[in-house]
């Protein structure tokens, strides 16, 4: 399959980009490298899609709301599928800028539905996030679920990729998943992000951020599994679709930094702090609808997940001594 991956150099991107080229598809990834953390991490990500390989990928560094850039893409590469993955992310730091968040998020995700406009027989995949369930108070969350009431800018702009894509797929038929992520982790995650932070943390023996009273709640999902979701919705797309994408457990805040500090062999120092505005208490995604239609099974337990993503750190580490 020929298919175009926007942020193929991110986290997930590359993680997708490498299963894709595995299997043989020809592949395009579509990344602005940008300056939300490190661009030399996600160069190095795209570093390892362009190695010795049976194929490699071809990467193009631009933005998904360059209209001509876009264009010109699905002009040479005849695409059979989109993966787009590419968004400003994050609730907290949508707060600051909600512009750009709404820019990028919601303009870039037009830009590539007007060029399927002309290729309704195109697969269409859009990254949302479990963000866009807000406070729900109902558990564990459905994909009909009442989600009216987004709680940060960040989830209000992935509630409006769902609804530009169930409008585009309406007017033109093109079969579009939409897939709401829950926190995924695993090798190559941003530094900024919770495991990733902690860890290095834990291993610094400097204090974690800890947020509240230590119960709120989330549904971590190791980056292969997600991954497979993916694929297996690109592969699958046909009509409407959302799913959720999670472990389907939860673990507390308290019981994160404790299984954190189990595997790095260290007792975590705490830095306590209020819960922050545009945080949830829960996220628990009920994942029944993606088995029973995409073959779907998270296999990655937190406990084998985390000591994988240590693995890699130390790995890392040692690469640069």
């Amino acid at each position: 399959m020929r298919v175009l991956v926007t942020g193929g150099a991110g986290f997930i991107g590359s993680h997708l980009a490498e299963r894709l080229l595995a299997r043989g598809d020809e592949l395009t990834v579509l990344d602005n490298f940008n300056d939300f953390y490190d661009p030399a991490i996600k160069r190095a990500n795209a570093a390892l899609l362009t190695g010795a390989r049976p194929c490699a990928a071809r990467i193009v560094e631009g933005d998904i709301r360059d209209a001509t850039l876009v264009a010109r893409l699905f002009a040479e590469g005849r695409f059979e599928g989109v993966v787009h993955l590419a968004a400003m992310a994050g609730v907290r730091p949508s707060l600051l800028d909600p512009l750009l968040y709404t820019d990028v998020n919601i303009r870039g995700t037009q830009v590539l539905l007007r060029e399927l406009e002309r290729r309704p027989e195109l697969r269409f995949v859009f990254a949302s996030s479990s963000s866009v369930y807000g406070a729900n108070e109902r558990v564990p969350f459905k994909e009909d679920d009442d989600i009216h009431q987004p709680i940060s800018p960040y989830a209000a702009t992935k509630r409006a990729g769902e609804l530009l894509c169930y409008t585009h797929h309406h007017l033109y038929r093109t079969p579009i998943s939409c897939l709401r992520f829950f926190t995924v982790y695993g090798p190559r995650q941003r530094p900024e992000m919770a495991i990733h932070s902690f860890v290095a943390k834990c291993l610094a023996r400097q204090p974690i951020p800890f947020f509240g009273d230590g119960s709120t709640r989330r549904d971590y999902t190791y980056v292969d599994d997600i991954v497979d979701g993916v694929v297996r919705a690109l592969d699958r797309a046909r009509g409407y679709a959302i799913y959720n994408l999670g472990e389907s457990r939860t673990i507390s805040l308290a019981e994160l930094v404790s299984a954190i500090g189990k595997v790095c062999g260290v007792e975590p120092i705490l830095d306590r702090r209020a819960l922050q505005p545009g945080d949830v208490l829960i996220t628990y995604a009920d994942v029944s609808k993606a088995r029973a239609e995409l073959g779907y099974e998270p296999r990655t337990e937190l406990a084998e997940g985390l000591a994988r993503f240590l693995e890699w750190v130390r790995a890392r580490a040692g690469r640069r001594d």
